[in-house]
Parts: C-alpha cells; structure tokens; sequence
C-alpha cells in the first residue's frame, strides 16, 4: 500500500437511470427503471427512487414490477446517450491525472500520484471535491461517489460506503479501521457461497476474518482464494493503476421470453450470436483460441462447454461451427432459458488464413446474420417493435421527444427534453410518416 490516499475511485450514481432522468424531464424525482421490459428482462439499473421500494440490478423485470408503485417508468437502455455521457466523464477523470483505469461505462480509477497534486488528506479531499462539482455540471446533473484511499480496494469500498453523490477519503493508516467493521461481503470475491461459508465459522464481519488464521482460510477456500481473502481483510492491496485493461473475453447471449427446445432455433440463434461475437472481435483487432457456449435452463441451472483450438481466430462462421460442435452435446430437451457464445484465449492476430489454404474468406458480420435469417426465416414483428419505451424520436409537427409506450398499433409520445417544461402526451399511429427515430438530445444546449 501507499503512504497517502492518491487513489481516487469515481463510479456515477445509477448511470443509465440518472441519464434517463436528466433527459426526461418529467422523470426527475420519479423511481425508473432501465433494462428489459418485458418477458424475462432483467433490471440494469433501478434509480434510487426505485431502490427504496426493493428494486435492484440484476432482477428481473418483473419482479421490479411487483415491487414498485404505480407510476413507476420502466424504460430500454440507450446505450448511444450513456456513451456520450461517459466520454464526458473520462475527458474530465484525463484532466485530473494522466493515469485513468477505466472499468466500467461509469467507473474508473485515477492515480493522483501521476499529477501535480497535494497528496495529503486534505489536498485529496480538495481534489475530490473539484472533481465531483465538475463531473456534475458536464453531464447535466449527473452525480458520482468518490473514495480516496491508499490502495484500490480501499477506494472502491470507500465510493460504495458514501453513495449517492459522497465523498470518503481514507487516510493512511486507517484502512483496518475503515475495512474491519464492515460485513465480509463488502469483499470483492465474497459471493453468497463465501459469506455462507464464513457465517457458518461464526465470521460476520471483516474483522473477524482478519482473525482466522492462513491454514484455516486455505482449508475453507483452496490456496488462491483462502490466502487472497487473508491479504484483503488485512487491507493488502498493492495492486497498481493501470491505463490500459486487457480483455479477458468477447460473448454475447441472449434470454428468450420463453424456453426455447427447438434445435433449428437454437441453432439460429447461436449464429447470430457467433455473428457478433466475431463483429467485436474484429473492431477490436483481436482474436481468440478458446470457444466457450454457455447454456442456462428452465430451472435456473447453467453450464458451458469449452473447445480450444491450437490456433486464433476472428472468424464468425468458424465461431459458430464450433460453437454448434459444443451445444450438440448438450440435452435441450426441456428448454432453455439463455443462450451464449463467448471467446476467451485472446491474442491480437490470427493465424487462419496462414495454416487452411481452403478456409473461405471471413465474412462480414451483417451477411452472416443475413445468411442465417435465410436458413429459416423467422416471422417479421409488428411495426410498433421499433418504438421501445424510452426512445428518442422527433416528430416533423411537434418536434423531439421519447415514447412513453407502444401497442394495439398505437405509439405514445412525450415532448420534452433535458431543458424544457414538462412537456405533452400525444398518441399516433405506429406508421405515421411524421415520426421517426432520433438522436439522444443534447442536454448541454438551452432550451
């Protein structure tokens, strides 16, 4: 660990809500939840109006439903407007230090020590202060937590202790006081399987845990994770900084609304998402050996299965030979509830086409899906599918707005935007020729 807190860890409040609501106006103060919204969705993120009524990320949709009053707005992602937030968010994290750890959309590490700043409790807490005023003001609103600490494990439990909008800075020395109060399953590593097991050796908190002996912890756990948990309970992180994380895996997957037995579907499905896995693979100038399908059943039960080739590739239609080679040996019989392809083993080359004269040239992602749409055709949705709840469209009479909600051939819009009034409900047909589709709104720009 260091001798001052120049670790900063930065993480937006309920990102993807907080932007919802900063673009709706009517929205502010109103409990939103954004994710998927319907059949088997799962919550992204519940704003904290949301999460005083039980709703949290990860749950699914409809249980969020059960738990939030009326009135409650349950919007899809718009993954466009929380990126350009984001942008916002890192330019401004690169302003305070050269060495920013991105780890999320809305989370990053900063390492004070690479700048010019006054490292002491105060000058950090200074900085910190700065730093979540100018956050606030370029986004719009949006607020973030803060901690400050000697080691990253220190910050990220510091930012989570203080959330929404806070502040905690550790100073050296401090961390066993901050850390050993604390429920053990403030630990990164310590899932419900862990704490079970602590709780039942009578070790609640992680004070007690620093209690145990290496031997014991070991005994419990196996060697790396008993002798991690024996290092992170005595607050021994020394892990540095970095500006660059490398990728551990590219996947995609997908939850059906409803089980899915059908082999042809199945397979359908695992092409499209071959297709995307290679389509990111290939952005990212990456490549990988190991080929992984991933497979979650009615009753909740998951399990992959894993192929690894001798050589790399980026290739969609290999991707999903193999991952076909990997599910045929799994029984579908019952149905199955999510369906997933991913590649780990990553490089940054492939060798394909150096070692297979007759392998065919790589697609491109698009035809792919195209390809396997044309196997079996599935049948064409109903025009109010292209209005999602929460969408961003413009009107050619009444201008921009987000839609409130859709169905029985009928779109419900709302005029508003991040600077106006409240604004008002209108009701059109899904194939009216004055909407369409929009831009997130800029929330910089006055009404």
């Amino acid at each position: 660990m260091r001798r001052e807190p120049s670790i900063l860890h930065v993480d937006l409040d309920a990102m993807f809500a907080a932007v919802e609501q900063r673009d709706k106006v009517s929205l502010r103060g109103r409990p939103v939840i954004v994710g998927g919204v319907a059949g088997r969705g799962v919550v992204a993120t519940a704003s904290y109006e949301a999460r005083a009524f039980g709703a949290r990320s990860a749950m699914p949709t409809a249980e969020a439903r059960r738990r939030c009053p009326p009135g409650t707005t349950f919007l899809a992602p718009r993954f466009g407007a929380y990126r350009r937030t984001s942008e916002v968010f890192m330019a401004l994290l690169a302003e305070v230090s050269p060495v920013v750890e991105q780890v999320s959309i809305d989370e990053a590490y900063l390492d004070l020590a690479a700048g010019d700043h006054d490292l002491s409790a105060a000058g950090v807490t200074a900085v910190a202060r700065r730093l979540k005023a100018a956050v606030a003001e370029a986004t719009g609103g949006i607020t973030g937590s803060v901690g400050a600490a000697s080691s990253k494990l220190l910050a990220k439990i510091g930012s989570d202790l203080r959330k929404p909008d806070g502040l905690l800075v550790v100073a050296a020395g401090e961390e066993r006081t901050v850390l050993h109060p604390l429920p053990v399953s403030r630990l990164p590593g310590v899932g419900p399987t862990t704490e079970e097991r602590l709780r039942r050796a009578q070790v609640h908190t992680v004070g007690q845990l620093a209690a145990v002996p290496l031997p014991d912890l070991i005994e419990w756990f196996g060697q790396a994770h008993g002798a991690g948990l024996y290092r992170l309970a005595r607050a021994d992180d020394d892990r540095a900084v970095v500006t660059e994380r490398e990728a551990k895996s590219v996947s995609a997957e997908e939850t059906f609304d409803v089980d899915v037995a059908d082999r042809g579907r199945l397979t359908r499905e695992l092409d499209l998402l071959a297709a995307r896995v290679g389509g990111r693979l290939r952005t990212a100038g990456i490549s990988g050996r190991t080929v992984t399908v991933k497979i979650r059943h009615h009753d909740f039960t998951t399990i992959t299965r894993s192929l690894t080739r001798d050589q790399p590739t980026d290739d969609p239609r290999l991707l999903a030979e193999l991952a076909r080679r990997l599910l045929a040996d799994v029984d579908t019989s019952a149905g199955i509830r999510l369906l997933g392809v991913g590649m780990t083993t990553l490089t940054d080359f492939a060798q394909d086409d150096l070692f297979s004269s007759s392998s065919p040239a790589a697609p491109d992602v698009d035809a792919v899906v195209a390809e396997a749409a044309e196997v079996a055709p599935e049948p064409v949705e109903p025009v109010s599918a292209q209005w999602r709840p929460g969408q961003d469209v413009r009107h050619d009479d009444h201008g921009p707005g987000w839609v409130w909600g859709s169905g029985l051939g009928r779109v419900t819009v709302r005029f508003e935007g991040p600077a106006t009034p409240p604004g008002p409900v209108r009701t059109f047909a899904v194939d009216d020729a004055k909407l369409h589709p929009a831009e997130p709104p800029d929330w910089t720009v006055p009404a």
